[in-house]
């Protein structure tokens, strides 16, 4: 039954290659967290969120607050241990 439901509310998300202006799903984004060292980061649907690889929901906290911003936007995540400032530096 939960593929049958997946199945029929599925949305097909087209892949646009090149540069991107906007955060999307599919986007692979880079970003930094105050004096952290950056890091790289694919934005995915859950079903396929994988954190420790690298692939993160766009309903988890980080996710969304990356969705739809673009490079050089400073963005705030809002997390369990308290708010999170990232700021974009890439979009693949």
């Amino acid at each position: 039954q939960e593929l049958e439901y997946l199945l029929q509310y599925a949305t097909i998300v087209e892949n646009t290659d090149g540069a991107k202006d906007e955060v999307s799903l599919g986007a692979r984004i880079t970003v930094q967290e105050e004096d952290y060292p950056a890091e790289t980061f694919m934005l995915v649907g859950a079903k396929e969120a994988d954190p420790r690889s690298g692939r993160i929901s766009h309903e988890s906290p980080f996710g969304a607050a990356l969705l739809g911003g673009k490079v050089g936007d400073e963005v705030v995540a809002e997390t369990p241990n308290g708010p999170v400032r990232l700021k974009i530096l890439n979009i693949e």
